[in-house]
């Protein structure tokens, strides 16, 4: 099989120059144009009714595995829950809402209350200038990004109902709808509210921002993942962050005897530093979604240890509130928290270093039975078919270098397009990276090349999971990355994203990427 040509991408350009899919001009998702379906509304004195999210079981629980008596649910609009509805009451904020008991979709709202925090996110996700006043229709619009395109999601604001009562998220405040709204517009990207039970926070991250994710495992990681994590909350490109608990023996939510519930998805909504007794102590400020139950240990509302911090830092930090946020100590957090996720828009908050950049390419390819789809190494007389991508790493010096080891992250993600999110069967899918000797360049690399060379990094062990990634260091030289299913002629499309570390005085060179 003769070598395709060599491609050379530009790193931060686009594969495409179109903007289709932009924020600025984003896909309509099932095809429904905002403005011409609002237009109508007012041209056939009409409030809108979605036909394709309509109101009955199919677009809540189309296989009956909530325990819902569907008899019992009313589709009603805000106007008919109360007398006066707002879309937003004194701001948007992490103690809104609370989730409901009967969907498990705490991973969503655990990001929702992140995305709380970052005001122009918000604004992204929810585009600003609607409201129940006088330009009310019945019709909403939030906007999600979706396997490198941002997409326009309409929705009419009839919600889920038992008397009276919404049955999924609801308002702290009995007049607020933005999470209800929110909750019904990504539940019908995802097929039905059913299809939102269980999930990762990664996938509802990345689906707000499109930005930069890393995740960690935190007993596991070698990266100093308190400054990581202060220097998330402190970037200008605006961070979202979430963590996860352990799962028990059970996959119930179980409330252990310090107040932490295990298998449960929470938000991270502040990283801060006080003094004890002239010690510096490094604190988490975490968010449970329920809107209630905290840590009971150290440096929780009701601790002795923040009487022995300034006033200042006290009255900044404590809060006696029961709303379901806790501070926690760093060493606590890592022992109760199995992982991190962190979504950025840019991804220059992974080194604090002024000297240093990252530069980013996005490639978009599939895994095709017969041609491209080689599965792993195991596989070795098909896995030389699989996409491989060639990407250089530059010198830097002692002052960028220094600031942190870890100079590339590589994230790769996978798309089924399943209308229900429920029906997706993630293949198991990973990344090996292997070094380039000078003789081999600009070709691509034949079977026996993978015979005798091992990767010297890689995403690990392969996952069924929508998306991998992993965050490390490379000498400089030339490499290849592979993508790759685990099992040979599994079929997918994938976006394999790669940033790396560069001197901040090289920003007129464009580095390149190259796909053979």
């Amino acid at each position: 099989m003769p070598p395709p040509p060599v491609i050379r991408i530009p790193r931060d350009e686009q594969p495409t120059r179109d903007k289709i899919g932009t924020l600025d001009v984003p896909l309509k998702f099932l095809d429904q144009d905002y403005q011409e379906l609002k237009k109508s509304c007012f041209t056939n004195n009409r409030s809108y009714v979605d036909e394709k999210f309509p109101l009955n079981s199919s677009s809540i629980d189309p296989k009956k595995k909530l325990g819902l008596n569907m008899e019992q649910i009313k589709w009603l609009r805000p106007s008919k829950i109360v007398a006066d509805p707002q879309l937003i009451v004194k701001g948007v904020s992490r103690f809104d809402y609370s989730q409901g008991s009967y969907l498990g979709d705490c991973w969503f709202l655990a990001s929702v209350g992140a995305l709380t925090f970052q005001k122009d996110v918000m604004d992204q996700v929810m585009p600003v200038g609607q409201s129940f006043g006088e330009d009310y229709a019945g019709i909403f619009r939030f906007r999600f990004w979706r396997f490198g395109k941002w997409i326009d999601v309409v929705i009419d604001d009839k919600l889920p109902t038992i008397n009276g009562k919404l049955i999924f998220v609801h308002s702290n405040t009995s007049n607020e709808f933005w999470p209800a709204l929110l909750e019904k517009a990504y539940a019908k990207v995802c097929g039905s509210y059913a299809d939102m039970h269980a999930g990762l926070v990664s996938e509802a991250l990345l689906d707000f921002t499109g930005g930069v994710h890393v995740h960690f495992e935190t007993a596991k990681t070698s990266i100093d993942l308190w400054s990581l994590m202060n220097r998330a909350a402190k970037a200008k490109a605006k961070a979202l962050m979430a963590c996860g608990t352990f799962v028990g023996k059970t996959s119930a939510n179980t409330v252990l005897p310090n107040g932490i519930v295990q298998g449960h998805a929470y938000s991270v909504t502040g990283v801060y530093k006080v003094k004890c007794q002239e010690k510096p102590v490094q604190l988490v400020r975490v968010l449970n979604p329920w809107g209630k139950g905290e840590w009971t240990g150290d440096w929780s509302d009701k601790s002795s240890l923040w009487d022995k911090v300034s006033e200042k830092e006290r009255s900044r930090c404590r809060s006696l509130a029961n709303d379901g946020e806790f501070w926690m100590s760093m060493e606590d957090f890592t022992k109760n928290f199995e992982d991190v996720d962190i979504c950025c828009l840019s991804p220059d908050f992974l080194d604090s270093s002024s000297e240093c950049r990252w530069t980013s390419t996005c490639y978009k390819d599939s895994w095709v039975a017969g041609t491209t789809a080689g599965g792993c190494l195991n596989n070795k007389d098909s896995f030389w078919r699989n996409p491989q991508f060639r990407v250089r790493i530059e010198e830097l010096d002692k002052e960028c270098s220094g600031q942190c080891p870890e100079n590339i992250l590589v994230s790769l993600m996978q798309n089924h397009e399943k209308r229900n999110r429920s029906e997706v069967s993630n293949y198991a899918i990973g990344f090996s990276v292997f070094a380039i000797p000078p003789e081999m360049k600009d070709v691509k690399l034949p079977d026996k090349f993978f015979y005798r060379k091992r990767p010297i990094e890689g995403s690990g062990s392969f996952i069924n999971a929508r998306h991998v990634m992993r965050f490390f260091k490379l000498e400089p030289g030339e490499y290849l990355i592979v993508p790759a299913t685990f099992n040979p002629k599994e079929c997918a499309k994938f976006i394999l994203s790669v940033f790396s570390k560069s001197e901040s005085h090289r920003r007129n060179k464009k580095p390149e990427m190259t796909y053979v």
